[in-house]
């Protein structure tokens, strides 16, 4: 368990918050590197506890705690170190001729106090990559870590405290409630990880005082494997995907859609792609994590109701273990495909035609991530009719690793981007500019307009 923040103490927390950025230190581009050179040599020298904290509440190996955690915020932070300075600065833009002697300019600028949500899939890196950003641009920010990862949780506590004043970056720690009453405070932006169910209650409670959010929702994530593909290939790295973090990924591989004559194929080089991975009895493998806890065990065990399990199937209740799993479906009418599933669980649909499966994906919501596995032309085919947050062809997963592209859903999977750069503009307001010479004026600018066909001639 975490002890809980207050809710008088969240009020004092954000009040001191606005009064710090009011004084203007976290415009300093000076200050902002500082912080993010003090927050690196942190969670560098955490990385022991880091592991330790991860084991215990989700069974992450060390390995997959620096491909997954660890790697990808230092990735991020020396990012933002290296190319603040250009990021931040005024730019000067074009300015028409009709406007001259006037100059124009974008005036990249903090937007004030921000929130970050967290979720418990990931939740060192889905507290850090954000409020990353947050320091870069300049903002204030208050955490809120996720409690169904209390280990977690307790380490970024301690590890803010022990760097940045409170007034400049604050954790708070809670449940429902704690979320439920700083969603409606008077932030200047709240950047949220969660569910779809949970980012509707955040944008109608933000709703309410015009706070921007940020929503990186999920929903079903569908994976295509057209009878082009190379099918021990699409085996092995759909078998990676959907078990990093036991399946408990936003972008995870949700279903698979698959040609007809590569099923069989694909369900023995999946299970023997398993045991590579894993050995004989997943259970046993330091490399296997848990699932989160028995609520979501009792979920995933109701969805092998739903299908034939063709693969796997095995669980125990007691330790949070769920095997990787195939199960193939005769109808698309089950509990399995109506949520995001959110566990080792892959739902095999087979199609005869490619035109099938996108026919079935355009009735369906935009989901964060689309997959694809064949050859470049139905590739081309399928990525210029479907929508999709990001899109990987013939690997999963890696498109998020990208930090020069921009990661974020579209429609229910979410709304804003962040990652590299765009985490930056995410966090920024860019104010435009103008400045107006003082030697002298332009006269057809005044009624009576005497000079407005000369102007019109210059537009």
């Amino acid at each position: 368990m975490i002890k809980e923040t207050a809710i008088p103490q969240l009020d004092a927390i954000l009040e001191q918050s606005r009064i710090f950025f009011k004084t203007g230190a976290t415009k300093e581009t000076t200050f902002r590197i500082k912080q993010l050179k003090l927050l690196k040599q942190l969670i560098v020298s955490n990385e022991s506890a880091l592991n330790d904290a991860l084991f215990q509440d989700l069974k992450k190996s060390n390995q997959e705690v620096f491909l997954t955690e660890f790697g990808p915020v230092i990735q991020e932070i020396d990012l933002h170190i290296k190319h603040l300075k250009e990021w931040s600065r005024k730019k000067r833009v074009p300015t028409p001729l009709f406007l001259f002697p006037n100059e124009s300019f974008i005036q990249p600028e903090p937007l004030g106090v921000v929130l970050i949500v967290a979720p418990w899939n990931y939740p060192f890196q889905l507290v850090f990559i954000p409020l990353i950003a947050a320091i870069a641009a300049g903002n204030c920010a208050v955490v809120k870590p996720s409690p169904a990862t209390p280990s977690v949780a307790r380490l970024i506590e301690t590890m803010i405290k022990q760097i940045f004043d409170e007034r400049f970056i604050a954790v708070v720690q809670g449940d429902i409630a704690t979320n439920q009453h700083l969603f409606h405070q008077s932030f200047d932006l709240i950047f949220f990880t969660g569910s779809s169910r949970l980012g509707k209650i955040v944008m109608e409670a933000a709703a309410k005082k015009l706070t921007p959010v940020v929503l990186e929702l999920g929903g079903k994530s569908p994976c295509i494997v057209d009878a082009s593909a190379k099918i021990d290939q699409a085996a092995k790295r759909i078998a990676w995907g959907k078990t990093i973090n036991a399946g408990q990924t936003c972008t995870a591989p949700d279903f698979l859609m698959i040609h007809s004559s590569l099923k069989q194929q694909f369900i023995e080089r999946f299970n023997f792609y398993i045991h590579q991975f894993f050995g004989e009895n997943p259970a046993e493998s330091p490399f296997y994590p848990k699932i989160i806890h028995q609520d979501a065990m009792k979920r995933l065990i109701g969805y092998l109701a739903d299908g034939e399990v063709v693969a796997g199937g095995g669980y125990d209740l007691e330790t949070h273990y769920f095997q990787p799993t195939l199960l193939s479906l005769s109808t698309t009418d089950v509990p399995i495909m109506q949520a995001e599933i959110f566990g080792p669980i892959l739902p095999m649909i087979t199609f005869e035609a490619l035109d099938e499966a996108i026919h079935f994906l355009q009735d369906k919501p935009k989901p964060l991530a689309l997959y694809f596995f064949g050859k470049q032309q139905q590739a081309k085919k399928v990525t210029t009719v479907l929508s999709s947050g990001n899109v990987c062809i013939n690997h999963t997963l890696i498109q998020v690793a990208n930090h020069h592209l921009p990661f974020g859903g579209i429609g229910n999977s979410g709304m804003g981007a962040y990652h590299g750069y765009k985490s930056f503009e995410t966090f920024s307001h860019f104010k435009s500019m103008v400045k107006s010479s003082n030697l002298f004026d332009v006269s057809s600018k005044y009624a009576p307009y005497k000079l407005l066909s000369w102007v019109k001639k210059l537009m």
